[in-house]
C-alpha cells in the first residue's frame, strides 16, 4: 500500500486558526509542556534530596558550632512582636542573639519591646528620615550593626564570619524550637550560603488560610527541595538563614539586600550566581499569619508578583552562575516564571473563549493546551499533599483537597496582570499589610503542627 502525501494526517494541531494565533498556541504549548516536565524533574529531585537530607541530618547536631543572630524587622507590630520574640527565646540554641529593628513604628511596638528587655535582646530604633525605607534598608541597617559593632566587640570577637548565621524572622514569625538544630548540619558544608525553613500558616483554620498553607508547603516540598538537590534553593524572607561571609560577599555600599519588592528572592539568586549553595530544610519550620481577606491577599500577592517582574533583571547573569547546566535552565525558568505563567494563562483563557464564544471548534491543539494547563496546575498541589503524609488516608485526603487548592491557585492568578500593569506604570510604593489579633486556639494548633512536621 502506497501512502500519498495528500493522505498523511495533518500534524498542525491548530488548523483553521489565523497564522499569528497558531504561532502563539505553539509557543504556549511548548511552555506548558516544558513547565510540566520541569515540575516532574523537581518532584524527582525533591525525593532524592529528601532521602539524602534525612540520612545526613538524622543524628548530627552542630548548632553550638555557630552564633545565631535572629533579625526581626518591625514596623507597627504591637500585635505580634511579643509572641515572636518570646518564641525565639524558646529556641534550643546555645549561642543566640535577638536583634529587632524597630523601623519608625508609631504604635506601641517600642513599648512592647521595652517590656521584653533582656541580655539576649537588642533593639535598633530607626527614626525619620532614615526609617520606613523598606525591609531591605532595615535589614542592611542590622547587617551593618553586626559587622561594625557586634562582631568586633570582645564578647563576639571569637566568631569568624563563616560561623555567624543571620536569620530573618518576620514580626509575626513563629520559629520552631528545634530549627537551629535542624539547620546547623547544612552550614557544616562550607559551600552553603543560605538555608530556608519550611513556611507554614499558623491560623490555617479558615479555608483561605488553609490554601495558603498548602501553597507554602508546595513551594517547600516540591520547588525548593527540588532545587536544593542542585544547591539552588532560593531564600524566602521569613525563616531565611544566611552565612555572614556569604552576605558580605554580595554586599555593596548599602549592604547585601537591594531595594526590591521581593528582596529575599533577589538576594537568593545573587548568592547562587556568586557560587554559594542554597538549601531547603523542611524539618525546620517558621509559621506566620495567613490572610483571611481576599482583598488583602490580592494586595500581598500583587506585590510579590511585581517583585518577580523586577527580578527579570537578573536573567542575563544566569549564564555566569557556577552551577550545572540543568540548574541554569531551572534558574532561567524560575526567573521567567511570571512571563511564562501570564502567557500560558492567556492561552488557556483564549482556548476556552474560542470554543465557547466563537464559531471555531475546540480543536485538538487548544484542547491540549487547556488540559496541560490544568494538569500543571494540579501537579504541585497533589504532589505536596501526597508528600506531606503517608498511608491510604493521606492519599484520600490528597485526592479530595487538591481540587479546592487548585481553584485557589487559579483564583489569585489575576495578580500577574495587575502586577505587570503596576510595574510598567512605575508604581512601586506599597503600604504595609496590617496584622490580625492573635487567637489562642490557633496558637495551640500551631504548636501541635510544629511538632508533627519538625
Amino acid at each position: 500500500m502506497t501512502l500519498h502525501l495528500a493522505d498523511a494526517p495533518d500534524l498542525n494541531l491548530f488548523t483553521g486558526l489565523p497564522l499569528y494565533v497558531q504561532i502563539f498556541y505553539w509557543v504556549v504549548l511548548t511552555i506548558t509542556l516544558s513547565s510540566g516536565l520541569s515540575v516532574v524533574v523537581l518532584i524527582v529531585n525533591a525525593r532524592r534530596y529528601g532521602m539524602a537530607h534525612d540520612d545526613t541530618h538524622s543524628s548530627n547536631d552542630v548548632e553550638s558550632d555557630f552564633l545565631w543572630i535572629f533579625m526581626v524587622p518591625a514596623l507597627n507590630e504591637e500585635v505580634t512582636i511579643a509572641d515572636s520574640v518570646t518564641r525565639l527565646r524558646r529556641t534550643r540554641v546555645r549561642h543566640r542573639m535577638i536583634l529587632v529593628i524597630n523601623d519608625g513604628s508609631d504604635d506601641r511596638t517600642g513599648e512592647v519591646l521595652d517590656s521584653l528587655a533582656g541580655p539576649d535582646l537588642t533593639v535598633l530604633t530607626r527614626v525619620a528620615p532614615h526609617a520606613r525605607r523598606g525591609k531591605a534598608a532595615a535589614l542592611n541597617n542590622a547587617f551593618s550593626y553586626v559587622r561594625d559593632v557586634l562582631l568586633p566587640s570582645s564578647e563576639y570577637a571569637r566568631w569568624g564570619a563563616d560561623r555567624v548565621i543571620l536569620g530573618i524572622v518576620d514580626a509575626d514569625g513563629r520559629l520552631s524550637p528545634n530549627a537551629c538544630q535542624k539547620l546547623g548540619p547544612s552550614f557544616e558544608n562550607p559551600n552553603v550560603g543560605g538555608a530556608q525553613c519550611l513556611v507554614r500558616i499558623y491560623n490555617r483554620g479558615h479555608l483561605l488560610t488553609w490554601a495558603q498553607d498548602i501553597e507554602f508547603r508546595s513551594f517547600g516540598y516540591v520547588f525548593q527541595a527540588g532545587r536544593a538537590h542542585w544547591g539552588t534553593a532560593n531564600m524566602g524572607g521569613n525563616g531565611q538563614f544566611n552565612r555572614f561571609s556569604a552576605l558580605a560577599e554580595v554586599s555593596d555600599g548599602d549592604g547585601p539586600w537591594r531595594d526590591r519588592l521581593t528582596e529575599d528572592q533577589d538576594l537568593g539568586v545573587r548568592l547562587v550566581q556568586q557560587g554559594w549553595q542554597g538549601v531547603q530544610v523542611n524539618e525546620a519550620t517558621i509559621e506566620q499569619q495567613g490572610l483571611r481577606s481576599i482583598r488583602r491577599l490580592y494586595r500581598q500577592r500583587t506585590r510579590w508578583a511585581q517583585g518577580a517582574w523586577q527580578a527579570l533583571g537578573l536573567v542575563p547573569s544566569v549564564g555566569r552562575s557556577r552551577v550545572t547546566v540543568l540548574a541554569r535552565v531551572d534558574c532561567l525558568f524560575y526567573l521567567l516564571t511570571p512571563a511564562l505563567q501570564l502567557t500560558t494563562g492567556i492561552g488557556f483563557v483564549s482556548a476556552v473563549l474560542l470554543a465557547t464564544m466563537s464559531d471555531v471548534a475546540l480543536l485538538p491543539g487548544n484542547l491540549l493546551v487547556a488540559l496541560i494547563f490544568v494538569s500543571v496546575g494540579f501537579g504541585p498541589g497533589i504532589a505536596t499533599l501526597l508528600m506531606s503524609g503517608r498511608g491510604p488516608k493521606n492519599i484520600l485526603y490528597a485526592a479530595i483537597a487538591v481540587l479546592p487548592y487548585t481553584v485557589y491557585s487559579w483564583l489569585i492568578f489575576p495578580v500577574l496582570v495587575q502586577s505587570v500593569i503596576r510595574q510598567l506604570s512605575g508604581r512601586t510604593a506599597w503600604a504595609k499589610t496590617a496584622r490580625e489579633a492573635i487567637e489562642a486556639p490557633h496558637a495551640e494548633h500551631a504548636s501541635v503542627a510544629t511538632s508533627e512536621f519538625s
